[in-house]
């Protein structure tokens, strides 16, 4: 009788507004839902729909789950109509202001967090990366405050080390390698250029954001990872003991809920059917998937070095191209004539102009491998997929992962990228106009990865065996599951 009295443990899940992060962190709130916890996330108007649609794939996980849309004060500072996401910020000069409007919607989440201790006190809270404030939020309240950054653990064992030890502040050039030694026996040489952007010397976020995120980490009681322990070497355990912050790794969470049917994919949207008809006509392991995330734009350049590499490999292709209303209309001219947008069953190349539904595509046996940018959340998918990888890291920490997955894992070979894409984020975007990697090259990487001879064998072999390891993470009993568990034991 005692335990009916006892309240449900309540987190408020406030996710940073980027596509990117916004997934996981949600699938997070829906596991700890399916645990027995109610959840509130708390959103703005524009993502509303996108947090929505992860909840409702939870299934019946999603039944304590409350969704809350904040208005988003962009106008007031001097955003456009609707931008409320990282990926809307049309504009470098516009980076400054998107971070002063998370700022005003810190404040008014903390009003509405009061409200809650009305009815139902939150007793925990996981912040995304960046909502700084979100500290200040749960001392309020009196609860605990995990943050959310949506890296690897041991992207974030590097970040600690490189926050602690300061080794490219010695280099004299942002190209110069030097030693981050963190995973012995494995040797880890990095430029400057190739790390995230508070570690580089200019950015488009002012150099504030940068200390008070760094305030942030120091100050919360606890960092939530989408990984599981098995795949990362004691990654985890070494970053516990790097920040004494409690580390708990509690994925992969895309395997979270119910997978959405063959027949809910095919009825869902005009893109979504034609990727899977296009498959459902190719043989297993056959198709090259080609697809750099969310926010993934490449200069007109390179995409035709990638794209005359795609169109001339023995394999069929699903290459995914976001930003293709941007791209100039002789870049335009020549997909239109080397690929095929409408999934004719008998064509080699299918290109998805904007979205595409990477995880059913990753499982889909036809598909053979992952030309990814290495972000975290397509890494992770395509691992509890077992589809081996192609490496070509855009900016962020995906350098940092591409290390993991090709040295450390075995799971991937990497295209050879040196140097980041430019990005709004990282104060570029327009300026050069060179191909940094040549289709000769591509072709060569995209061989060793769908054709690789032993080597191949065995990428294949292993990331076979992280499929396994991956869905028995989630399960009762699991690592993952037992995180999960001690994440609600804060909440309690």
């Amino acid at each position: 009788m005692e335990a009916t009295l006892c309240p449900k443990p309540h987190f408020v899940v406030i996710p940073w507004p980027a596509t990117s992060h916004m997934i996981p962190i949600v699938d997070i709130g829906c596991l700890l839902a399916a645990h027995g916890a109610s959840v509130t996330i708390i959103t703005t108007p524009a993502s509303s729909q996108l947090v929505q649609s992860r909840v409702d794939r939870a299934g019946q996980g999603s039944a304590g789950i409350t969704v809350t849309a904040i208005p988003f004060p962009g106008a007031k500072a001097g955003l456009p109509d609707g931008c409320e996401r990282t990926d809307h910020i049309p504009s470098a000069d516009l980076v400054p202001n998107f971070f002063v409007a998370t700022t005003k919607f810190g404040e008014a989440v903390a009003q509405h967090c009061r409200l809650l201790t009305a009815t139902h006190r939150p007793s925990c809270v996981v912040a995304g990366m960046v909502h700084t404030w979100a500290h200040g939020v749960a001392r309020e309240l009196g609860a605990p405050c995990f943050l959310f950054h949506g890296f690897s653990a041991f992207a974030l064992l590097c970040c600690e080390y490189l926050n602690t030890h300061k080794p490219h502040e010695a280099v004299e050039s942002l190209d110069e390698l030097f030693d981050v030694p963190l995973l012995p026996p494995f040797e880890f040489k990095f430029s400057r250029r190739q790390l995230p952007i508070h570690f580089q010397p200019s950015s488009s976020i002012p150099q504030d954001r940068h200390r008070e995120l760094r305030e942030f980490e120091l100050a919360v009681d606890g960092i939530v990872v989408n990984s599981f322990e098995e795949l990362e070497r004691d990654s985890a355990a070494r970053l516990a003991a790097a920040t004494g912050k409690t580390v708990l790794a509690v994925g992969p969470v895309s395997l979270c809920g119910s997978p959405p049917s063959l027949l809910d994919l095919r009825t869902s949207s005009d893109d979504a059917r034609r990727c899977m008809a296009w498959l459902d006509a190719k043989k297993a392991e056959s198709v090259l998937y080609v697809s750099f995330g969310s926010a993934g734009r490449m200069l007109p350049a390179q995409l035709m070095q990638l794209g005359l590499a795609l169109v001339s490999c023995p394999w069929p292709v699903l290459w995914v191209i976001k930003g293709a209303d941007t791209l100039p209309d002789d870049v335009n001219e020549w997909l239109q004539h080397n690929t095929d947008g409408d999934g004719l069953p008998e064509s080699q190349c299918l290109a998805v102009r904007g979205w595409a539904p990477q995880v059913a595509i990753l499982e889909h046996p036809a598909v053979g491998g992952f030309l990814t940018h290495c972000g975290w959340g397509s890494t992770l998918e395509s691992v509890a997929a077992g589809v081996p990888m192609a490496t070509w890291p855009f900016y962020a920490e995906q350098f940092l992962n591409e290390r993991l997955i090709v040295d450390v894992l075995g799971i991937g070979v990497s295209v050879g990228v040196t140097k980041p894409t430019e990005s709004v984020l990282t104060g570029g975007g327009g300026g050069k106009e060179k191909a940094d990697v040549g289709m000769e090259q591509v072709k060569q990487v995209l061989d060793m990865l769908m054709d690789g001879g032993v080597d191949g064998e065995a990428r294949k072999t292993k990331v076979k065996e992280l499929k396994a390891k991956a869905k028995t993470a989630l399960e009762h009993g699991g690592s993952s599951y037992m995180n999960l568990e001690k994440l609600m034991q804060f909440g309690a």
